[in-house]
């Protein structure tokens, strides 16, 4: 494997084990050329999934970006990071037991809602002020009655 810091073509395994949830195996790698150390995943990959966009274009399914995004929803909040690769593990595995090679983006989406809503409300919400592209508070505070996330619309807020 190639070290991500010095680009050295090859690597050294120094140690593999399963991950947590089983799914992958984590390698810690050490660069000969550097000495860089770093972690790499290996995981079964059934099928290519292929995410068909709103706009019609395909693109190659990335769980990197899948990573990405819930990350970016769960910033700052109390979740621990394995939890997240949890979370990712599930919905690729959700993703490829639909048997289509073919996903629309919607359903990623949806798989995404689901997950963050079951682990943390804030997250949810952040997610889906991006997903359905809210545009002014009365988006939030819709889709917020619309979940029952509401807590108290009653309350003085000052």
């Amino acid at each position: 494997m190639k070290c991500p810091f010095c680009g050295h073509p090859d690597s050294q395994v120094k140690d593999s084990r399963p991950s947590d949830d089983g799914a992958a195996i984590r390698r810690r790698r050490s660069c000969p050329n550097c000495g860089g150390r770093f972690t790499t995943f290996e995981r079964v990959q059934l099928r290519e999934l292929v995410i068909l966009k709103r706009n019609g274009r395909r693109t190659p399914f990335d769980r990197d970006k899948l990573e990405r995004s819930l990350a970016i929803a769960l910033r700052k909040r109390p979740i621990q990071p394995e939890q997240v690769e949890q979370m990712v593990s599930r919905i690729v595995r959700q993703l490829e037991s639909l048997g289509e090679t073919e996903i629309p983006s919607s359903v990623v989406g949806d798989f995404i809602m689901k997950a963050l809503k079951g682990v943390d409300e804030v997250a949810y919400v952040r997610y889906a002020s991006v997903y359905k592209d809210f545009r002014a508070t009365g988006d939030f505070a819709r889709f917020l009655g619309d979940e029952g996330l509401d807590d108290d619309p009653g309350a003085s807020r000052g």
